[in-house]
């Protein structure tokens, strides 16, 4: 969830109510059949459903990063990373 620096700061999550915690995180998106993963990402991530709300300043940040990544520019360091179905895990 994105929130304008020019508002009060959120200090309640708009889903659940939770209290808003001011913590670094990461910010993982998944590009066609890559995972980004980006780290310490200033965000307030609520305490109750995990909810991550990042500032305009950071979100536009991480439009920059996405760019670069669909245009190949950016330079990752490869992670090891597993995916399963629910399915296939079950099954």
């Amino acid at each position: 969830m994105l929130y304008n620096q020019a508002w009060p700061k959120p200090d309640r999550c708009s889903f659940c109510k939770g209290k808003l915690i001011k913590v670094k995180t990461e910010f993982v998106v998944k590009v066609e059949k890559e995972i980004l993963t980006v780290k310490d990402v200033p965000a307030y991530i609520c305490n109750e459903c995990n909810e991550a709300y990042f500032t305009s300043e950071i979100s536009e940040k991480i439009d920059v990063i996405m760019e670069k990544f669909h245009k190949s520019t950016l330079l990752v360091h490869p992670i090891a990373a597993g995916e399963v179905s629910l399915n296939e895990a079950i099954a």
